[in-house]
């Protein structure tokens, strides 16, 4: 019998994140492809692939973040390319998923953004997705195609124990949404979790009265998956201080930040705050306490495992 053909995998950087797909490509052993990503003055977009790909396993990698349309007009473009050029297979990898905080009907008449990112991609013939830290699980369920949903747990754990920031702890939920988070990184350390109880979310002044569990003389590690202006950050910290908390340390997947995000994070409560790159964080909302953990390693070792056909269950 004639053995069977082995499809060369290749990875292709669009614009949002090429230092986090050169680290992926590095610990994966693929090769970056060459394509030319072009803006015109009014906003078009033309994607060429500058080789041949016939055949190939091919890997995008595109972080829907600002400028979040753009973004992922290239990677639907650019999706369209790849399967034009008679690839053998499409995946998509997606370090943040963009519009994943519109994952249900909170009132009516309102749309459900991530289905329709997820219907995109699907129609537009995606072989497979991989996310990484999906703001809700669910979102997987979005797809009728394979999708490996990576998660920060282990990393942020990690880091937290080797720079011993678990000495002494307890991880925090920030409200009662992400408790499934914290003790997922608390199981790991074998910490309490604690909740800010946070009944107004939405109102940005509001400063939660009591904290649900024993934080009183520990460090407190706020724990959730984004940050955006930093607001729940620095009303949780103030809780956390008023309970008792000693230092407060901050642990989040994506940096999504916007404008007041500086001046949030930079609020004496807060010690230290823990981000990954799964986006790259603009120059005016960098700081001295902002730590980044490269997520390049899990992401390059999930793909090699994607691409001999075995499970990345190992990861976690």
């Amino acid at each position: 019998m004639p053995s069977k053909t082995a499809h060369k995998p290749i990875i292709f950087a669009l614009n949002s994140n090429k230092p986090l797909a050169k680290k992926i490509s590095e610990v994966s052993g693929m090769p970056l492809g060459n394509a030319t990503i072009n803006h015109f003055s009014d906003g078009e977009i033309k994607i060429s692939i500058d080789e041949s790909i016939r055949g190939d396993d091919v890997y995008i990698i595109q972080s829907l973040s600002d400028p979040v349309n753009d973004n992922l007009m290239e990677l639907l473009i650019m999706i369209d390319a790849v399967r034009r050029t008679s690839s053998h297979a499409i995946n998509v990898v997606i370090p943040y998923y963009g519009y994943s905080r519109s994952d249900r009907k909170a009132k009516s008449r309102e749309p459900i953004t991530a289905k329709l990112i997820a219907s995109f991609l699907q129609n537009s013939s995606v072989d497979r997705v991989i996310a990484f830290d999906l703001h809700a699980a669910q979102i997987q369920g979005f797809f009728d195609i394979p999708v490996d949903h990576l998660q920060s747990d282990k990393l942020v754990s990690d880091y937290l124990y080797e720079h011993h920031l678990n000495q002494d702890a307890v991880v925090v939920a920030p409200d009662h949404n992400g408790v499934g988070r914290a003790r997922n990184v608390a199981d790991r350390l074998d910490l309490p979790i604690a909740i800010v109880d946070n009944r107004q979310p939405d109102d940005s002044d509001h400063v939660p009265d009591s904290v649900i569990g024993d934080v009183k003389g520990k460090n407190a590690i706020i724990v959730d998956d984004m940050i955006v202006t930093g607001r729940k950050m620095k009303v949780s910290a103030a809780a956390l201080k008023k309970a008792g908390a000693n230092k407060i340390y901050v642990a989040a997947t994506h940096p999504v930040f916007s404008e007041a995000v500086k001046d949030n994070l930079s609020d004496d409560n807060i010690e230290q705050v823990i981000v990954t790159d799964s986006i790259v964080i603009p120059k005016k909302y960098q700081m001295k306490k902002i730590s980044v953990i490269s997520v390049g390693n899990l992401i390059g070792e999930a793909l090699k495992l994607i691409q001999e056909n075995k499970s990345t269950h190992v990861l976690f």
